[in-house]
């Protein structure tokens, strides 16, 4: 991982991520996390570059490596209710806020900050930049997936385990066919016009 020049150049740094704003189902989930310079971990990058077994094992070393790390969300009912940028900002704030040691500057994979305190800035593709926000990439995205595994054993005829909530083909046919679910957004386009909320 090439590293970015951040404004920051000491060692309480947060880096922060989100994952979901594309699917249509499901919470969208943000991690946050100060890495030990002292303890390095090798391998890490962006959570969508890595297969599903690297990511696995990346997890808890991330976890017990860390000097600090928290896994956040907002809720189907709050992405629909803000819509889901502002969910995404919401649920960042509130893994920053979680961690158990207070961040000096916070990185956060994008181009948009949450309304909040902590001296920070917006890295786009940060991910691939910052090993804390890869970090933190990867606590989401594991996370999210293993939820998403888990409402496929709940909802079996969406496919969610496949597809994470994302709009596939099959999820879509999927939706055609049966509805949707208690964790369908409803306020996304896809969604919407199978309830029949516009054309």
């Amino acid at each position: 991982m090439n590293d970015y020049q951040l404004k920051y150049t000491g060692t309480l740094l947060a880096g922060v991520d989100e994952v979901g704003r594309g699917p249509l189902a499901g919470d969208v989930v943000t991690a946050a996390v100060i890495l030990d310079p002292n303890n390095p971990i090798e391998g890490l990058m962006d959570s969508k570059k890595l297969t599903e077994k690297k990511r696995e094992a990346l997890f808890p070393i991330i976890q017990e490596k860390a000097l600090a790390f928290a896994i956040a969300r907002c809720s189907v009912e709050e992405i629909d209710q803000w819509n889901i940028l502002q969910a995404s900002l919401i649920a960042m704030h509130r893994a920053v806020d979680a961690l158990s040691v207070t961040p000096e500057y916070v990185a956060v994979d994008g181009n948009k900050l949450p309304q909040w305190d902590y001296p920070s800035e917006p890295v786009v593709k940060g991910d691939a930049l910052v090993p804390e926000i890869a970090a933190a990439s990867i606590l989401a995205k594991v996370t999210r997936d293993r939820e998403l595994v888990a409402f496929d054993q709940q909802y079996p005829e969406y496919g969610f385990a496949k597809h994470k909530g994302y709009p596939t083909k099959a999820h879509m046919a999927a939706i055609e066919q049966h509805g949707i679910c208690p964790i369908h957004r409803i306020s996304y386009a896809p969604v919407k016009k199978q309830l029949g909320l516009f054309e």
